[in-house]
This record gives C-alpha cells, structure tokens and sequence, in this order.
C-alpha cells in the first residue's frame, strides 16, 4: 500500500492558515506570532510530515559549521576532523566564525540554504535558536557545548573533569603542593569542569584549595601569560600551573621566560588539547589530550544520522594525560 505524503496546504487548511505561514514556519523565519507557530508545528509533528530535503536523497550536500573562532589550533583540528567526515559522506563544509560576537544571523543562512545539519563548535545556540532548527527539519548538534545545555538537544564533549583530575594528580605525585589552574571564561562549561576537576584532585590528596591560585583566563597565549604574572607575583607563588589550554600554556612559558624561570626545573606546567604545537615548543608540553578530529568526525555523522528514541543525546569521548618535558618534582 502507498502512503500519502502529507503536504503543506493540508497542514495549512487544517491549522487555518495560509500556506505561506507554514512554509515560514518549516523554514525556521521570525515574522510569526508564536501561538501560530506552535499550533502549526504542533500538527505538523502529529501529522507526521516530512520536509523537503529531509529524506537522504533529498540532501543539499551542505553542512554548516558554526564555530567560536577559526585562528587557534584548535579551531583548525575541529575544522578538519568536521571536513574529512563530511567528505568522505559526500558533503562540504559551510564554515562561519562568530568572533566571540552574540550574532543570530547564521540562522537565516543555514535555514535559507537548508542545510543538511549545523555543528556549533563552542559557539552558543541563540535564543529560540533550537526551534527554528526543528522546524526547518535541520539537525544540529552542540560541540564542546558554552553554557547550561538542554538535554533534548544532541552534544558531543569530552570528559574535562577527569582530564583536569589526570593533570592535577600528576602533579601532586611528582611532590607539588603549590599548583595553580589558569582556565578558561568562566562561562563556558568546559572550563567550570576543570576547574571542577583540578579541585577533586587536591581534595583527594588532603591539600587546600586556595583561591588564589585559581585564575580565568581566555585560552589565549595572552590570557595565560597575564595570569601567570599575577601567580608568580604572590608571595607563595605555585611550582607548577595547570593551564586550561595548551596556548595559554605557551603564555606560562613566555612569562617564565620572561623572569628567567627554568620549565620545568623551577616550574612545572601542563596544557590541554595536545595540539600540533606541544612537541614543538621547548621543553615539549606535558598535556591532556582530547580528541578533536573524532569529535568533529563524531558531530558530522550525529547530523546526517540523527538519534533515534531513547538512544543517548551526550556523548563524552575520554581525555588522556600525555608525559613529555615540561614537568619534573618542585625545586628543593
């Protein structure tokens, strides 16, 4: 038996609308009182339709890449593990960078073009952002997720509080008692779960949390060089720094430098990632790393396949403490 494919004049006769008003709201656009809206997509999911471009021999090819900022080694290993995955799927890679700026206006590209899913890479969902997604029929998922995050909607992170927990614990091993973390906004969940997890670490070992020596900066090399100037200006300052990340690890080591500290001799420092740089800057970067291009190459095949009913919206790739040279028990 055939089934009939449900259309957008029926949903518009049946939710006394025009046709143009449906169409508004499948494409995700603003101009539509939100009571509209909600009776339309309300029967829309009740009747089952399916839009246009939905079906896999419908796809447009194109997948939108909504990423923080495209001039950090991170941004670029992200960037690559997103464009291996989507072609090897047969699809492009749409790329716009928000600049830290609190911009909307990739939605209307995105449900313009009707991609065939987006990836927000540390990049926050705007406000209604998600139900204009939906009802385009545009998959999405969040990477390395900003802020509080709704369980409805499909992440893919790492496991920031156990990386954070490898890091402090193998400093503490090695005889530190003193040691700093520089992170990153205090926004962002990522950094909130290091911080979270460089506190267990001392927790678990009997020693004191000191405020002091708990910085935010902006996983920058700039961030993490301001941040170590203010650490080693205290009259106690640490013998070892967890930085958030690896650039921010390459700014410890500029200021270090700086007051002709010896790394690791007379400070110890571990990064976050592990990108390119860690075996190239000198002493190689202790560091945890998280796996970027699988991350990415997860997110692509989320969107072009998304989760069915009761199978898990989060996912956490593990994180992994990688030993080079730039850690070594404290002075003394």
């Amino acid at each position: 038996m055939t089934t009939t494919r449900v259309t957008i004049a029926e949903i518009a006769r049946e939710a006394g609308v025009s046709e143009a008003t449906v169409s508004k709201v499948l494409n995700g656009r603003t101009e539509v009182a939100p009571a509209t809206r909600a009776r339309v997509q309300d029967l829309l999911d009740a009747r089952g339709y399916e839009r246009r471009g939905t079906r896999v021999e419908e796809r447009t090819g194109l997948i939108d890449l909504v990423i923080s900022e495209l001039n950090t080694p991170w941004s670029m290993d992200v960037l690559r593990g997103a464009e291996q995955e989507a072609r090897r799927a047969g699809a492009a890679v749409v790329v716009t960078s928000t600049e830290g700026r609190d911009d909307a206006s990739w939605l209307d590209r995105v449900t313009a073009r009707r991609s065939d899913g987006v990836l927000l890479a540390l990049a926050p969902l705007p406000a209604g952002g998600a139900r204009r997604l939906t009802a385009a029929g545009i998959p999405f998922v969040l990477v390395d997720p900003v802020g509080g995050f709704d369980p409805a909607i499909p992440t893919v992170g790492v496991t920031n509080w156990a990386g954070a927990l490898a890091a402090t614990e193998h400093l503490i091993g090695l005889g530190h008692r003193r040691i700093a973390a520089i992170t990153g906004p205090p926004e962002l969940v990522c950094s909130q779960q290091r911080v979270e997890g460089y506190r267990a670490a001392l927790g678990r070992a009997g020693l004191p949390v000191d405020d002091a020596l708990v910085r935010y900066g902006d996983f920058r090399p700039g961030g993490g060089e301001d941040q170590a100037r203010a650490l080693l200006e205290l009259p106690d300052p640490p013998t070892a720094i967890f930085a958030g990340s690896d650039l921010q690890a390459t700014g410890v080591y500029a200021e270090a430098h700086r007051r002709g500290l010896r790394v690791p001799d007379q400070l110890s420092v571990v990064g976050f990632d592990d990108v390119a740089l860690c075996e190239w800057v000198s002493p190689a970067l202790t560091t945890v790393r998280q796996p970027l291009l699988e991350m990415a190459r997860l997110a692509i095949r989320t969107v072009l396949d998304p989760p069915g009913t009761g199978q898990p919206l989060r996912i956490e790739l593990s994180t992994a403490l990688i030993t080079r040279e730039s850690t070594a028990p404290p002075p003394g």
